[in-house]
C-alpha cells in the first residue's frame, strides 16, 4: 500500500493510505436493462501547443484507446459532448475529425457511438435563426456519415438569438423534420453552461417541462430519447413521466444518478453520463447487478462513486472536465496530465488531493501503485514533498 502526504482544503497537509485494491477492469458485455453511455474526455497531445484558443492538439492514439477501454466496460461512447470540451477548447475542427475516427472505430467492433450535434462552428456575430439550423444540419450530417447516433446539443447561439419558446419550436421542429434517423435531445443547465440560460424560452426550467414534453410528443418517431442534465432529480423524473411511450430519458445529473437509473414505480432513467467515464469498471458491474435483479449489490457498488461524482462536478461544474481527464492520467489512460485549452489548470492541487481519496473509497482506480505514483509526481513538482 501506498502513502502519500496531500494538501486538505484547509491548507494543511496530511497523510493518506490508498487501500490498494485495484477495480476490476475485465470487459463486461452491455447491459440488457439500461443503456449507459459515458461521455467520454479528449486527451491533449502533450508535445504540441494546446494554448487558450489555440486549435486542439489531441494524441489520437490515447484519445481512441480510452474509448475501447469504455466499449470494453460495456459502455456506449457519447462522443464530442461537452465533456470532450465543446465550447471550452475542442474546435469544429478537431472535432469532425474526432466524430469521423470514432465512427470508424465503433462499427469496427460493432459498439454504441452517439454524437453530439451543435452549432459551435457558428461566428456568434452571423447568429440568426436560420444560420442555426443551418450550422446544426451541417454538423447533423457528419454524425449521420459516422454511422452515429446524433445528439441534438443545446446551442448557446440558439439561446442568444432565441426570442421565445417559439422561436426553439421553430429551430427544433425543422430539425426533427428533416432527420433521417431518431436522435438524442440534450437539455443541459446553467450549472453546466451559464450562456444557456432561459433555454427552451423559459427563465424557469420547471415550466418548460410540458413543452419540451409535447415537443417530443409531436415528433416521438424522429426522438429515441432526451439528456436531461439540469442537476434537479424531481425535475427530470416528472419529464421521464411525460414522455411517449419508447423515448428514453438518459439521465445526466451526475449528482443523483444512482436512484434516476434505479428507477421507481413509474420507472427509471437510462445514462449518459460525464461522471461513468472515471467510474466506468464500477457502474458497469453496478449495472450487470440490476440485470439479475441484485439491488443490494447495485447500491454497494454504485452508491461510492457519488462523493466522487459530486466532489468533480462541484461549483464551477462545468469544470469537471479537469476531473476526468485527472483521473485518466492516474489511471494510465493518457501520458501527461494535460488538457486542451490549458484547462488542466482550472482545479486546485486540494481538490485534486480529495479527488484522489474518493476515487480511493469509490474503488476506481485500476492500478492503485501507478496512481500513487504519479500524484507524487504533480505533488513534488507543485512543491509538497513526499
Amino acid at each position: 500500500m501506498s502513502t502519500l502526504l496531500l494538501p486538505t482544503p484547509e491548507g494543511a497537509l496530511e497523510p493518506y493510505t490508498l487501500s490498494g485494491t485495484p477495480a476490476d477492469t475485465s470487459p463486461l458485455p452491455p447491459p440488457r436493462t439500461r443503456t449507459a453511455y459515458a461521455a467520454a474526455h479528449v486527451v491533449a497531445d502533450p508535445l504540441a501547443p494546446n494554448a487558450p484558443g489555440a486549435p486542439a492538439r489531441l494524441d489520437w492514439e490515447a484519445t481512441l484507446a480510452f474509448r475501447h477501454h469504455l466499449w470494453d466496460q460495456g459502455m456506449g461512447v457519447a462522443e464530442a459532448m461537452d465533456t470532450a470540451q465543446r465550447g471550452m477548447g475542442l474546435d469544429w475542427e478537431a472535432t469532425a475529425r474526432l466524430i469521423r475516427t470514432s465512427g470508424a472505430e465503433a462499427a469496427a467492433r460493432g459498439a454504441r457511438l452517439a454524437c453530439g450535434v451543435g452549432t459551435d462552428q457558428l461566428d456568434p456575430s452571423d447568429a440568426r435563426l436560420e444560420s442555426v439550423i443551418t450550422a446544426y444540419g451541417e454538423q447533423l450530417d457528419v454524425v449521420r456519415d459516422s454511422g452515429a447516433t446524433p445528439i441534438l446539443m443545446a446551442s448557446r447561439a440558439l439561446a442568444a438569438v432565441a426570442s421565445g419558446p417559439g422561436d426553439y419550436a421553430k429551430v427544433y421542429g425543422e430539425l426533427l423534420g428533416r432527420t433521417e434517423v431518431p436522435v438524442i435531445l440534450h437539455w443541459l443547465g446553467t450549472a453546466f453552461d451559464p450562456a444557456l440560460a432561459g433555454y427552451w424560452g423559459y427563465a424557469d426550467p420547471a415550466e418548460a417541462i410540458e413543452p419540451v414534453a409535447a415537443l417530443i410528443a409531436e415528433h416521438a418517431d424522429r426522438v429515441e430519447g432526451i439528456k436531461v442534465s439540469l442537476l434537479d432529480a424531481s425535475l427530470e423524473v416528472r419529464l421521464r413521466r411525460l414522455l411517449p411511450e419508447g423515448v428514453r430519458l438518459y439521465t445526466g445529473d451526475d449528482f443523483n444518478y444512482p436512484d434516476l437509473v434505479l428507477g421507481d414505480e413509474g420507472g427509471h432513467s437510462d445514462a449518459l453520463l460525464g461522471i461513468f467515464a472515471a467510474i466506468a469498471p464500477a457502474a458497469a458491474r453496478a449495472l450487470a447487478a440490476l440485470d439479475s435483479g441484485d439491488t443490494g449489490r447495485y447500491r454497494a457498488l454504485m452508491d461510492p462513486t457519488v462523493p466522487l461524482a459530486r466532489h468533480l462536478f462541484s461549483a464551477p461544474t462545468f469544470y469537471y472536465k479537469t476531473g476526468i481527464a485527472f483521473l485518466a492520467w492516474l489511471n494510465g489512460h493518457q501520458r501527461g496530465f494535460h488538457m486542451v485549452g490549458g484547462l488542466h489548470s482550472a482545479r486546485d492541487l486540494p481538490h485534486l488531493a480529495q479527488a484522489v481519496r474518493l476515487a480511493d473509497a469509490a474503488g476506481v482506480l485500476s492500478d492503485p501503485d501507478l496512481a500513487a505514483s504519479r500524484m507524487a509526481a504533480l505533488l513534488r513538482v507543485s512543491g509538497v514533498d513526499q
